[in-house]
């Protein structure tokens, strides 16, 4: 293999980023602590937007379409730590109904990826007889899902 070739490969290999790499974490209702969620194993994060059909007669035979309301949510699932403050966190948070502060974060590089408010919409728990029992967590964002890549957080003092 020729050294450019080893160079161009592997550098697009270096850009990757490893899905174990990547963190769900939620701010306690105190504001205070920053809990990465325990046994996390899946992660999702949905980005949607809304179209609305604009058709009419003289559209030249394809349908035609205007931009609306964008969304996000984020599922979550993995290990029930039952005993974990982020599960506890968790569950208080599900028995209200105040919005909590989400971060996604690459712990590997030790960077901030994405940030917003969020309603937890569903938090089961499954009990298999012949498997580890675990959670699901099913996040509806509020507002604008922040790309802290883009935007990065000053902290102020």
């Amino acid at each position: 293999m020729s050294e450019a070739l080893h160079t161009q490969l592997t550098g697009q290999l270096n850009k990757a980023i490893a899905g174990k790499d990547i963190l769900l974490s939620i701010w306690d209702t105190e504001g205070s602590t920053l809990l990465a969620i325990a046994g996390q194993q899946g992660l999702t994060i949905n980005r949607d937007k809304d179209t609305f059909e604009v058709t009419s007669k003289d559209s030249t035979g394809w349908k035609e379409f205007l931009a609306g309301f964008k969304e996000w949510s984020i599922d979550n699932d993995g290990i029930y730590v039952r005993d974990h403050d982020s599960h506890k966190e968790l569950k208080k948070i599900f028995n209200g109904d105040a919005p909590v502060l989400i971060k996604v974060t690459n712990q590997k590089l030790e960077t901030d990826m994405f940030g917003g408010l969020a309603i937890l919409q569903s938090y089961p728990i499954e009990a298999p007889y012949d498997d580890a029992v675990t959670y699901t967590a099913s996040l509806q964002g509020t507002g604008e899902l922040v790309d802290l890549e883009d935007e990065p957080f000053v902290e102020e003092t």
